[in-house]
């Protein structure tokens, strides 16, 4: 799969690029793989209990913690990013220390963490869902420095994605699209956009 950003916010995704300004997402990534055509699957079920549990403790819908959790981690308890973060929802170990998380590894004290986490900073951001989203990934700083999302790819990327999965919107126009379309060209060529076929808009 094959991703390309162009300048007015547009992004394109190919699995047979005709443009050098393509760059391959990775080995053997694919749309699904990589979240952005995720469909439901039956792993949200496996935590569906203690989802439910944090989120009622919490005050957050389900689908959102669904969402960020599809984001985050693809509902692997044991993944650990290249930064360091843990678990479900991906918690930092500083931060999970400040949550009374010891075990991140553990799907009920990640989950609850990190819902507890969430509830905080939609608190601390005035219920702006983007922003929150924005503060979860990229730290609060980077959000309180920018007055806004972060001008970083992976953050705006991540929270047009989890607003995609929780309801299908942005949320923010501060945010890049998130609808991704396919069409097949006659040679049949796969091709995902963000630009609506014609009839759609």
């Amino acid at each position: 799969m094959y991703r390309l950003s162009t300048n007015d916010g547009t992004v394109h995704f190919t699995n047979a690029p005709t443009d050098p300004r393509y760059q391959r997402m990775g080995i053997g990534v694919t749309g699904t793989s990589a979240g952005w055509l995720r469909l439901p699957q039956k792993d949200t079920l496996q935590y569906a209990a203690e989802i439910q549990d944090a989120a009622a403790r919490w005050g957050v819908p389900e689908r959102l913690v669904q969402s960020v959790i599809r984001v985050e981690s693809q509902f692997n308890p044991r993944a650990v990013s290249v930064k360091g973060a843990r678990g479900l929802m991906q918690l930092m170990p500083e931060t999970a220390s400040q949550l009374g998380v010891n075990n991140s590894f553990d799907p009920r004290q990640n989950i609850d963490g990190g819902v507890r986490h969430l509830r905080g900073l939609i608190d601390r951001f005035g219920n702006d869902l983007p922003l929150a989203l924005a503060a979860y990934n990229a730290g609060e700083k980077a959000v309180l420095n920018y007055r806004g999302i972060p001008p970083f790819p992976e953050t705006r990327d991540y929270v047009s994605r989890v607003l995609y999965l929780y309801d299908g919107s942005n949320g923010s126009t501060t945010a890049p699209a998130t609808a991704v379309y396919r069409t097949i060209g006659e040679d049949g060529t796969l091709i995902y956009t963000n630009i609506p076929p014609r009839g759609k808009r």
